[in-house]
């Protein structure tokens, strides 16, 4: 009978993402992307996120954007599996996770005179979501299921119908700041080089409690204790046997002892509480063209070499890897985004981008970048009318295609393929002022994966993996 641990945690890096963008990496930092998506040859004070080489062609000036982000998402994973029947009589179950944040703000400022423009901004970089999921994950259950089973086969327990109480919460945050100077080579180019200091903060709390099963009477009883009981009953036989001087009957009972208080041990309560935190540094470097109604951007992040801590308060899961001070590899992928901007007319302007992930290069806990095949890419689409003088309307879409394999996809961390899409306007509510308000919605496929030996239990099972994720936002530029 295998050991139950809280198997989903042996894989403790978790994506949880609320945002746009890459395996680790959230590009809709402004509303202006979440009401248009392809920004990458953006002109405006998004671009400083976007490409921040183009703040050379702004006006002269101080400009601030306040953004305010919320985000729902839903992870739904339909796992099938035999031993799952003991719990409910059906072998397929939906383990369902959801991610809400009400609030999710980003601040961009830029001082532009002449050829210089110098800027900062603050914003979530990555991950941004809390994934509860009350009922905890088919890889937590799969371990309870099959132990019963196997206590049923080995005629220690009357049936292999069981209950157990399982939970898991994981939150993943990564907070930067980025500075960075833009300079005007000539009249057509512009050039930028920056940095982002990237500061990581993870935390996971996990069970499995009160493991039941029927082990010789009707009841459902706590199997852990059950087997304790077994244990003591038979270390007092064997006292009794040495009382009476009966060596081999003693030392039958006192084995019989061992063997009982082992099942119990592999039925007890399993726990974790574990904080994470780390920090890196990206450097960033742009470039950007400009000529009558064209403009053109190219932004090169480095991948980030980060390591995180664990701050570990409570581990009964046997696993020496989340232990308090142990490190794991974290690194932030080197991303390059590509655009162009075209005014069709005055009033009219449309927008193509491209981004590449090199989630390869990055290194991942349990070296999950090995199921990576060539990395992340996203095509990007969007258009602008302005309305009246005090208004615009704007809408765009995203294709965002993963290129992982088997290996990397698991109940807590998956990646599925998807089309995005977000509409909004903007409003100029004064001279030096505009109010921007978008929805994003993501479309998600679906992503299968057959086992022959699911989760380390020898028998076969599935995972259907899908997703939701809707996102409102407003904020506010101006400038002084």
């Amino acid at each position: 009978m295998r050991k139950l641990t809280l198997i989903s945690v042996v894989l403790l890096i978790v994506s949880i993402p609320t945002f746009a963008g890459g395996l680790l990496t959230n590009t809709n930092q402004h509303i202006l992307f979440l009401r248009y998506l392809a920004r990458d040859a953006s002109t405006q004070i998004d671009a400083v996120y976007s490409n921040p080489a183009g703040l050379a062609f702004m006006e002269d000036g101080f400009h601030m954007s306040f953004n305010v982000q919320s985000a729902f998402q839903t992870r739904t994973i339909t796992s099938t599996f035999a031993p799952f029947a003991g719990n409910g009589g059906e072998a397929t179950k939906n383990f369902k996770g959801e991610a809400s944040v009400p609030f999710i703000p980003s601040l961009y400022a830029v001082y532009k005179k002449g050829n210089w423009a110098f800027s900062g901004s603050f914003a979530v970089t990555g991950g941004g979501g809390k994934a509860t999921f009350n009922d905890g994950l088919g890889s937590f259950e799969s371990g309870v299921a099959k132990g019963v089973k196997d206590l049923y086969d080995a005629k220690l327990a009357g049936t292999d119908q069981y209950s157990v109480q399982s939970y898991m919460d994981g939150s993943q945050i990564i907070y930067g700041l980025q500075i960075g100077a833009t300079y005007k080579l000539n009249e057509n180019f512009s050039a930028y080089a920056g940095m982002r200091a990237n500061y990581v903060n993870n935390s996971y709390f996990g069970y499995l409690r009160d493991i039941r099963a029927k082990m010789g009477g009707e009841d459902m009883v706590n199997v852990s204790g059950y087997f304790a009981g077994l244990s003591t009953y038979f270390t007092q036989l064997a006292a009794s046997y040495e009382a009476d001087e009966n060596t081999a009957a003693a030392e039958e009972s006192r084995a019989k002892a061992k063997a009982m208080s082992d099942v119990g041990v592999k039925f007890e309560n399993k726990e974790l509480d574990c904080n994470q935190t780390g920090w890196g540094i990206t450097p960033i470097l742009g470039i950007n063209f400009n000529k009558g109604k064209w403009n053109v951007g190219v932004k090169y992040e480095f991948n980030t070499n980060l390591n995180i801590e664990n701050k570990t308060k409570i581990n009964t899961t046997g696993l020496v890897a989340y232990k308090d001070g142990v490190n794991t590899p974290h690194d932030i992928p080197s991303l390059l985004t590509a655009g162009v901007t075209y005014e069709i007319l005055p009033e009219l302007r449309a927008s193509i981008g491209y981004h590449h992930f090199f989630d390869t290069h990055a290194k991942m806990a349990n070296n999950k970048q090995d199921y990576i095949n060539e990395g992340t890419n996203e095509f990007l689409a969007g258009a602008e009318w302005d309305v009246c003088k005090w208004a615009q309307v704007s809408a765009g879409m995203q294709r965002t295609k993963y290129d992982v394999g088997d290996g990397y996809q698991n109940d807590m961390s998956f990646a599925v393929s998807s089309y995005s899409y977000g509409f909004g306007a903007g409003f100029n509510i004064a001279k030096n002022a505009k109010v921007n308000v978008a929805y994003f919605w993501t479309n998600y496929g679906n992503y299968k994966e057959d086992y022959d030996n699911y989760n380390g239990t020898n028998i076969p099972g599935t995972d259907v993996y899908s997703r939701t994720n809707k996102v409102f936002g407003v904020g506010i530029d101006y400038k002084f």
